[in-house]
């Protein structure tokens, strides 16, 4: 039973971070705060970039240049604590899973945590932000997980379906399977 439980975690884990992988490959849009030349590396060329100009970037290759003080994240595609804030407060107030029109919902909260965290590191924001961003975005995770619970013990309709998240959908089934596991052998 327990190499089971650990073929589980293992598969969960690396599909969770699969997951990550693709949305942290989503381009997002930045705007340059200050001029730069640009660089290449491994092919791939990273810029010119001009102050005040937008540029569509991959999530992942943008942290570089935000914590240099090149680029920072649009107003359309920031995540900060009043956003999480936000998000907290609706899931809170509503019995079922909030629809998210980013299926990748969950995966900016857990990566734009870096960026706030350089803001604070940079003075650009105060610390108790990233501390409530913190608890909010903790406030998600339970909420969001009280609900998948409940939902995991019914069948899942399709519009409950279209209410999960990409990771969530992955959760629920595991979760599902291991919950009938448990039924089965106790009622059968």
């Amino acid at each position: 039973m327990h190499n089971f439980l650990d073929a589980i975690e293992e598969h969960f884990t690396d599909s969770l971070k699969r997951i990550n992988f693709i949305f942290k490959n989503e381009k997002i849009i930045m705007e340059c705060i200050r001029n730069f030349e640009g660089f290449s590396l491994l092919g791939e060329s990273f810029g010119p970039f001009e102050k005040g100009k937008k540029y569509k970037l991959n999530l992942f290759s943008s942290i570089p240049l935000i914590e240099k003080d090149i680029l920072k994240v649009t107003d359309t595609d920031k995540c900060d604590n009043f956003d999480v804030q936000r998000y907290a407060i609706g899931e809170r107030d509503d019995m079922k899973l909030n629809t998210r029109t980013n299926n990748f919902f969950l995966n900016k909260i857990k990566e734009f945590k870096r960026i706030m965290e350089i803001e604070v590191d940079k003075n650009n924001k105060p610390k108790i932000d990233f501390e409530r961003y913190n608890s909010y975005a903790s406030n998600i995770i339970d909420s969001r997980l009280l609900k998948l619970l409940k939902l995991s013990m019914t069948e899942l309709s399709l519009e409950d379906e279209r209410r999960l998240t990409n990771s969530e959908k992955l959760f629920y089934k595991n979760l599902n399977i291991l919950i009938r596991i448990w039924k089965d052998f106790y009622t059968l």
